[in-house]
């Protein structure tokens, strides 16, 4: 625009000038022929562009600056980077737990078991306290914690050796107590166990079978479940209110602890294999799923709507940290951020190819991911 403006200026005061050499010459007199001079009018002309050149320039300028900056804040202020950390392994890691902002625990595949101390600025190999695939891992305190195993079915001695099995520690890890609640039923495989926030928990895996804890012993017991489909994710907001996802298009919910579960019914959802399920409260709450699908309820999972997730992949877990911020994680390093509920979703640079299994977020502002070949992903969201 400047350079425009700064054209137009100069032919302006050319034409006077060539006006005003012709005026010269046509009319004789003792300076024709001398290089002519500009008018007062021309002068004032071309000094007023001139000026308002400069000012243009120096508006334009200032305003250019105006816009980097502040377009440079709103970047910085809304910044949200997934940076690859080193995890010190290429196991494929099934799940990340963080007791508070500095102490968290990372489980994968042939025992690895790591751990920090220091918020995940470092993180160090822990004692294995087995030699099979760990699935899960959650700690209730400081002390206490739970660990879900899975076996090879190559590496069983006999045919009565349990497929899978819980590993419990009461004091901070330094032990591990093997925990059987499979029963008879050997080969079945548990795939995850979730708890309510005061510490109460769920197992759950194929064939439709949940365990929960129960009496004064927390004892695991086998719930009664409406379906024969895998379960693979699951949430508790209390003590009693709860939902688990599986294949087959599964959603159960309990409103009693899991006493008794009620199958949802969705449309437009015939064979998805739900992985995740995320919820805000009694009603709010998310389930996503192979094929990129996300569904949300709005009624405590009576109803279920589909929404757009903006891509195809498989998803393997999604997180919630209110009614509208959320994320979900899956093949191919996918990780998606919606900061309307779900309505609207863009895929984050992750700097990954590899699959993404699990998501843990301590606050708004930090978060991990974590999955196939030592994936190690740190999120860090600039303060606003």
């Amino acid at each position: 625009m400047i350079q425009f403006l700064s054209q137009r200026s100069i032919t302006l005061v050319a034409g006077t000038e060539r006006r005003t050499r012709g005026e010269a010459q046509s009319k004789g007199g003792p300076n024709a022929g001398a290089e002519p001079r500009l008018t007062t009018g021309g002068e004032a002309l071309a000094k007023g562009l001139g000026l308002a050149e400069k000012a243009l320039g120096t508006l334009l300028f200032v305003f250019s600056a105006a816009l980097l900056i502040l377009g440079w804040s709103a970047q910085v202020q809304g910044q949200r980077n997934w940076t690859r950390q080193p995890s010190g392994s290429l196991a494929w890691l099934h799940s990340v737990f963080f007791l508070n902002q500095e102490r968290g625990w990372i489980v994968g595949s042939r025992g690895t078991l790591l751990g920090t101390t220091d918020g995940g600025k470092s993180w160090r190999p822990q004692q294995r306290p087995a030699e099979d695939v760990l699935r899960d891992i959650y700690f209730t305190d400081e002390l206490n914690g739970w660990i879900v195993c899975e076996r090879n079915i190559y590496e069983l001695k006999s045919n009565e050796d349990p497929r899978t099995y819980l590993l419990q520690t009461t004091d901070g890890g330094e032990q591990w107590q093997r925990v059987n609640l499979t029963g008879k039923d050997v080969d079945l495989r548990l795939t995850r166990a979730v708890f309510s926030p005061s510490g109460r928990g769920w197992a759950f895996g194929e064939f439709g079978a949940v365990y929960a804890q129960r009496g004064e012993n927390s004892e695991w017991v086998r719930l009664n479940a409406p379906t024969r489909n895998v379960l693979l994710g699951g949430t508790f907001v209390d003590d009693y209110r709860g939902w688990i996802v599986g294949a087959g298009a599964t959603i159960l919910q309990t409103a009693d602890g899991g006493e008794t579960w009620h199958l949802s019914r969705l449309v437009n959802a015939t064979g998805i294999r739900f992985t995740a399920t995320s919820f805000v409260d009694n009603r709010l709450g998310w389930a996503v799923g192979h094929g990129g699908a996300v569904f949300r309820t709005t009624n405590g999972g009576r109803t279920w709507q589909r929404l757009d997730a903006g891509t195809k992949e498989n998803l393997n877990d999604v997180k919630f940290l209110d009614a509208n911020e959320g994320w979900a994680a899956g093949a191919n390093g996918t990780i998606i951020y919606t900061s309307d509920g779900g309505l609207n979703w863009t895929v984050e640079p992750t700097g990954t190819e590899h699959q993404i299994e699990r998501l843990f977020f301590t606050s708004r502002a930090k978060g991990w991911a974590v999955g196939f070949g030592g994936t190690l992903i740190e999120y860090v969201r600039a303060p606003r």
